[in-house]
């Protein structure tokens, strides 16, 4: 006690040799528990009860003994106590509450403000580590010297920053550990004495280019980090929202803190945690930002980071919804307020004034809704993506170039394979929703920036539309060839040549990517060799009316029956075993690895099946504009009717599609991809023991599989490209070949008809036929004299098939036409007979 007052002395003197303070500190602290028992305190009352093995308070002599020694007083006495001589020194220990050493003692804390820098630094060092002796004793620790650290900063508060950042390092840190103490009594009250200190210094406020609230605060997130009692977590949360809702005013740098701790709150799983971090965060977004934007914009990346992670916490949906909703109100703030980005500068940021609000504003808010549409589930994530691309259409005329490169990078990522889900159905889904989801609105954006993300874009967007295709995944498949078509028809009128050029390399590199080889050479395993050589006479009389009748199918069924295996893979798995005949039950089940990878096989053929159709309308819609051919498809066959009557064939002309802007050599380029498509799709549906096989092995479902709609519709098309070409004067340089084109193509078609066997196959062909037959009938005599030689032969030929009133009409019309031009009738002879007929 001398020892003690003597120091007070010193104290009050203002001395500053505090190199003996901790022997000094150590004895206060055990003076004060003297004091306690002193005061006739039972130890089991200082720091916890002494229970008997029956759970009973017990006493006695000796245990009265044992609980002063464990609480240290045989420090004060020599290392040794009497158990005889207790009630002696309890005695003794009553002076200690003396007034004289009591406020001795406190003298010492309060002479602390006379300390210089150095000094004070020192002195709170040494007061730390007595704290943490006191509570280092896992049945009774003491909180005397962390209650005095609390006080001595109340004394020193008028201290410069710069001391106090010298001193906060070592309380911080002392905060650090005791906020994390596993005795929740301990950790509560130095969380209650960690915002006590804040709120004196949240109070004094922060001046411009200081950052001495980030270093206070700090502690809370440590413990909120480290420490997982759900009490002390949620009384963290309930301080920093304390603090916001009462000195949000003067909170400058101590926001990115407050924010670090909600954003460690939003991945909590207790409700009470995150809904109140939640309110908190969504007040601060909603009216502080509105309010003192200025003084919280160096942390309004951490704002839209923290709304991120309650977006992806799956535990509280409706939190989800609601943090994206709060981060489309992020980017009304950077869109009103660009200029408090522009004159916002730091220490670690080297950007230059016109780009600072991209990087400080619209790259974190795009940045974290790409992060939500990667982390989260199908409802959370198709929100994200939407809001993201409602930002981008929004708000996207102030974009700049540059801003769209590194915009882009983050929006592909939402295709990175290394970054999709890895379980088969998960992937599935993601490819069928939200890549599907982007495409189309990749594309819408680029459409609405076009002048802007020409230069930038185009190449990735077809990029992407490529990488779509080769997924095995229909859906995405079709999606791709459909944006592909949506970009071009939009923006063609805008193409520069080498545009096109990239365009239809585009589409070519598809075409040939997904023709379906396979289907052409692949052969059945052994086992499946055998069974079919056990198929009696009546299965194979069943192949060869199937040949003719079931295994044509029309444009809707033939579509169906392609997505249908994709869609449900056990329809056509069933198929394939129930189609073997004389197998076992147990083969039929049985799924060995070889099925299995048929199976995936027969899937990926089915999509490059459906790109093949896709991309053949797609190259139709684009150089003849959508619903043109099969207008057109329409219209001859209701003239070819009213021919039957008499009536003059009159087809609409459309003019709205890409065509005039196309060379004659891209167009060729295109027409080589659709007649390589029609080759393929006729030599498959010609080879019928390689379809048979197919079926018998389950591809594509009850009957026999077919090109059908691929054989025709891509000659269709390529026709209609070349008969524009020929009569178009402004491609005169190209007539001659385009001629030659026409002459070999036609009689390929009409030479493949005459070996066709199946009816159905060659009803497939009526409205091909009409279109050749009515195209050809509108060209000029001289054209027609050579095109009537080349077919005329072939014509004759088809004449004797069952063909429909329609086509024979429009024949009886050729031939006529035929007798005028080779000078063989006249056209008054021709309406004279054709008056007898009627």
């Amino acid at each position: 006690m001398t020892v003690v007052q003597e120091r007070s002395k010193n104290a009050k003197g203002g001395r500053n040799n505090v190199g003996n303070y901790r022997p000094i500190l150590k004895c206060i602290s055990q003076l004060e528990l003297a004091q306690l028992i002193g005061t006739g305190v039972k130890a089991r009352y200082i720091s916890g009860t002494v229970r008997g093995r029956e759970g009973s308070v017990s006493g006695s002599r000796d245990q009265t003994a044992d609980e002063f020694l464990s609480l240290g007083l045989g420090t004060l006495v020599g290392g040794t106590v009497d158990r005889k001589q207790i009630a002696s020194i309890q005695e003794s220990i009553g002076e200690t509450s003396s007034q004289s050493v009591v406020v001795a003692v406190d003298r010492i804390f309060t002479g602390s403000t006379r300390l210089d820098g150095n000094a004070i630094v020192d002195f709170v060092r040494w007061l730390c580590a007595v704290s943490m002796d006191e509570l280092a004793s896992p049945t009774h620790p003491r909180m005397f010297s962390l209650q005095k650290i609390v006080e001595i900063s109340y004394y020193n508060m008028g201290r410069i920053r710069l001391q106090w950042s010298r001193i906060w390092e070592v309380i911080g840190d002392h905060f650090n550990k005791v906020g994390c103490n596993p005795n929740e009594d301990v950790a509560i009250f130095a969380v209650d004495s960690l915002r006590q200190l804040s709120m004196k210094f949240l109070e004094k406020g922060e001046l411009a280019n200081f950052r001495f609230q980030k270093d206070f605060l700090r502690p809370f997130e440590h413990i909120m980090k480290k420490n997982r009692s759900p009490t002390i977590r949620d009384m963290v949360v309930r301080c920093i929202a304390q603090m916001v809702n009462s000195q949000a005013g003067n909170i400058r740098s101590g926001w990115k803190n407050i924010f670090s701790v909600f954003h460690l709150a939003a991945s909590d799983q207790d409700e009470s945690i995150v809904e109140l971090a939640f309110q908190t965060t969504g007040h601060i977004v909603m009216n502080v930002f509105a309010k003192y934007f200025p003084a919280t914009i160096d942390s309004f990346q951490d704002a839209v980071k923290c709304l991120s992670e309650f977006a992806c916490n799956a535990a509280f949906p409706d939190t989800s919804m609601e943090a994206i909703r709060l981060i489309r109100h992020c980017a009304k703030y950077v869109s009103e307020r660009p200029q408090a980005f522009k004159e916002y500068t730091s220490d670690d940021m080297n950007v230059a004034a016109e780009d600072r609000v991209w990087v400080r504003g619209w790259f974190p808010i795009l940045f974290e809704l790409s992060c939500i549409i990667n982390r989260c589930k199908l409802d959370v994530r198709t929100r994200g993506l939407t809001v993201m691309f409602e930002i981008m259409k929004t708000y996207g005329h102030t974009f700049e170039k540059h801003w769209w490169q590194d915009l882009f990078r983050i929006v592909f990522r939402i295709f990175d394979n290394m970054k999709l889900p890895e379980q088969q159905t998960e992937k599935a889904e993601w490819m069928t929703t939200t890549c599907n989801h982007a495409l189309y609105a990749i594309c819408d954006v680029f459409t609405q920036y076009f002048e802007v993300l020409n230069d930038i874009l185009l190449d990735d967007i077809f990029a992407q539309l490529y990488w779509c295709v080769q997924q095995d995944n229909e859906q995405l498949a079709r999606s791709g060839t459909n944006c592909l078509e949506n970009v071009v028809i939009l923006n063609g009128e805008k193409f520069l040549p080498e545009t096109w050029d990239k365009t239809c390399n585009c589409m070519l590199d598809i075409f040939k990517t997904t023709i379906p080889h396979a289907l052409l050479s692949w052969r059945p395993s052994q086992a499946e060799s055998d069974s079919s050589l056990h198929a009696d006479a009546g299965e194979k009389q069943l192949d060869a009316i199937s040949q003719k009748s079931v295994d044509i199918l029309s444009k809707g069924d033939d579509q169906q029956s392609v997505t249908s295996a994709e869609r449900n893979p056990s329809d056509w798995q069933q198929s394939q075993f129930s189609l073997i005949s004389n197998s076992s039950d147990d083969a039929a089940k049985a799924k060995t690895p070889s099925k299995l990878s048929e199976q995936k096989l027969f899937a990926a053929l089915l999509i490059k099946c459906v790109v093949q159709l896709e991309l053949i309308q797609t190259i139709d819609n684009i150089v003849f504009f959508p619903a043109t051919s099969k207008k057109e498809d329409a219209e001859n066959l209701a003239a070819a009717q009213r021919d039957a009557i008499n009536t003059d064939v009159h087809v609409e002309k459309q003019d709205q599609g890409m065509y005039r802007y196309l060379t004659s050599k891209q167009l060729f380029k295109l027409l080589d991809c659709l007649l390589e498509s029609h080759r393929f799709a006729k030599s498959f549906n010609s080879n019928n023991e390689q379809r048979t096989a197919l079926w018998k092995a389950g591809f594509k479902g009850k009957s026999k599989p077919n090109l059908l709609k691929q054989e025709t519709s891509s000659v269709a098309c390529g026709l209609r490209i070349l008969f524009r070409m020929y009569t178009d004067k402004n491609r005169r340089d190209a007539w001659v070949e385009v001629q030659q084109r026409l002459l070999n193509v036609c009689s390929e078609a009409l030479s493949y008809f005459l070996t066709l066997t199946s009816e159905s196959h060659r009803e497939a062909w009526t409205n091909l036929l009409l279109l050749f037959l009515t195209k050809v009938l509108k060209i000029n005599d001289e054209r027609f004299k050579a095109h009537a030689s080349k077919y005329y032969p072939l014509l004759c030929e088809i004449m004797q098939f069952n063909l429909i009133p329609e086509l024979r009409a429009v024949l009886r019309k050729f031939y006529l036409r035929i007798g005028v031009v080779f000078k063989i009738s006249h056209p008054s002879d021709q309406e004279h007979g054709s008056n007898k007929l009627q």
